[in-house]
């Protein structure tokens, strides 16, 4: 089943399927059980975001510019993958892979935005580290909350148009062959290979989203850190320059985990063609295990989140001695 739009003007008709045929991985056994582990990292990634925003949240002392970016981060984290992993789970282990031309657009919209907020608010916290460490003094005035609100408001009219524009490419292509994407999600590679008709605005349109979505951000983070060793070399004691370069190590973590695995598959796919099954993996890895780590690495190596929780923990432990005992007291 197709439907067909035609542009009189032109005399052109758009050959559109009404659905396209996820084939996921191929002959390959027990696949499932690889759905079943991207689904035991969506419970540790919604755990892990919703944790970190708790506190966030709960703790007035972290109500700080920084921390509304990092707020952001794993808000973007949680919902990049809770697009992709149950709709995922869904498709593979409910044996649902058909999927409508317009949900898959709109899934392939989504995810690519929550990946942009992602990568930019990497960016964003790489300015934030930059302005501590080079411009301590004049932190406070800089790095101010109505200027990251402004950032990031910015970042979203941004992203929503690009990929407005972006995902809309798709709808001037005729799919007039197959509608099987031998892929695992609606991805803008996959769904434009299968047109019969001129791509090269697709293409042109994929490799600036390529280089806006990681060539830009490593790039500019890449300069912010330059800058920061320039400032950090200057410091004429070790321990300062150390307790400097603890602030950044989260941040740098953070930094790698995203980028080196989205570089290194692509790098890897322009070298040699990867097997579908391969590339599966690798894309799937590359989207989920960054937003399940972020809020583990954050938690264990950023000070002030440890002893902001507990805090939390010694009042919560307070309040429960001081209900008890005022319980015991009533039955008394």
């Amino acid at each position: 089943m197709s439907s067909m739009h035609s542009n009189s003007s032109a005399n052109v008709t758009f050959v559109r399927p009404a659905t396209f045929f996820l084939s996921g991985f191929s002959n390959i056994p027990h696949a499932k059980y690889y759905y079943v582990f991207l689904s035991l990292v969506y419970v540790v990634t919604v755990l892990g975001n919703s944790f970190i925003m708790c506190i966030i949240y709960s703790v007035r002392r972290l109500h700080t510019a920084k921390y509304i970016v990092v707020f952001h981060l794993a808000l973007s984290d949680l919902c990049g993958s809770s697009v992709l992993i149950p709709k995922v789970i869904d498709t593979f282990l409910f044996g649902h892979q058909d999927i409508s031309y317009e949900a898959c657009l709109a899934y392939m919209f989504i995810l690519y935005h929550f990946m942009n907020m992602q990568s930019l608010t990497l960016i964003v916290l790489a300015y934030d580290r930059l302005v501590a460490i080079c411009f301590p003094l004049r932190y406070h005035a800089i790095v101010t909350k109505p200027a990251m609100f402004l950032i990031i408001g910015v970042m979203w009219i941004f992203s929503v148009t690009f990929f407005s524009v972006f995902v809309g490419s798709v709808n001037r292509l005729s799919f007039c062959g197959s509608n099987v994407l031998d892929t695992y999600f609606c991805v803008h590679g996959p769904i434009y290979r299968l047109a019969c008709n001129d791509t090269s605005l697709n293409i042109l349109l994929g490799k600036i989203c390529f280089s806006l979505l990681i060539f830009m951000p490593m790039i500019l983070i890449f300069i912010s850190y330059i800058c920061i060793a320039l400032v950090l070399f200057k410091i004429p004691h070790g321990v300062d320059r150390i307790k400097a370069i603890k602030t950044c190590t989260s941040h740098l973590m953070l930094v790698a985990i995203f980028y080196i695995p989205i570089l290194s598959n692509n790098i890897a796919s322009t070298i040699a063609p990867l097997h579908p099954n391969t590339q599966i993996i690798n894309n799937s890895l590359t989207q989920t295990i960054s937003p399940m780590l972020n809020p583990i690495i954050y938690t264990l190596k950023t000070e002030e989140i440890m002893q902001s929780i507990k805090e939390l923990y010694k009042r919560s432990k307070v309040n429960t001695t001081t209900e008890g005992r005022v319980k015991c007291s009533r039955t008394n």
